[in-house]
C-alpha cells in the first residue's frame, strides 16, 4: 500500500524579530536540511495553530526573547508500506535521519491510490 504521511516539527529560529521572518528561516532551513540529504521529496510548509477564542487559525509561529518556535509540517509519500504505522515509521526515521534533534510528531496518514501517484 502506498501512504502520504504528515509529521509536524518544531524548529527554533534565534535572533528573530518578526514572525514572516521566523517562518521564512524555518523553512528555509528545513529545506535545505532536507535537500542536502537528497529528500527534496519532501514537502515543508508552515503549519496552522487554532485560536482559543475564535477557532480560527494562524500560522504556528510565537516569539519570545528574540527566539522563536515555529510548527512545519512535513509531508511525504510512503510507497509499499505493509501498514499505516510502517509508513509511519519509515517517514519518521527518513525524515528524523536528515533533521536530527527536532521534535517531530505524526499529525496524518492516509492511504492513496496508484492512480493518484501517475499525475503526482
Amino acid at each position: 500500500m502506498n501512504y502520504r504521511v504528515v509529521l509536524e516539527a518544531a524548529w527554533l529560529v534565534h535572533d528573530v524579530d518578526d514572525i514572516d521572518d521566523a517562518i521564512g528561516v524555518a523553512v528555509s532551513e528545513a529545506g535545505k536540511r532536507l535537500n542536502q540529504e537528497d529528500m527534496d521529496y519532501v514537502e515543508v510548509e508552515v503549519g496552522f495553530t487554532e485560536c482559543p477564542a475564535c477557532g480560527e487559525p494562524f500560522d504556528s509561529a510565537f516569539i519570545a526573547a528574540d527566539t522563536s518556535l515555529v510548527g512545519l509540517m512535513l509531508e511525504m509519500k510512503v510507497f509499499n508500506a505493509e501498514s499505516d504505522e510502517h509508513a509511519q515509521r519509515i517517514a519518521k526515521s527518513d525524515i528524523g535521519g536528515a533533521l536530527r534533534d527536532v521534535p517531530l510528531k505524526v499529525v496524518n496518514t492516509f492511504e492513496i491510490e496508484d492512480e493518484d501517484e501517475e499525475s503526482a
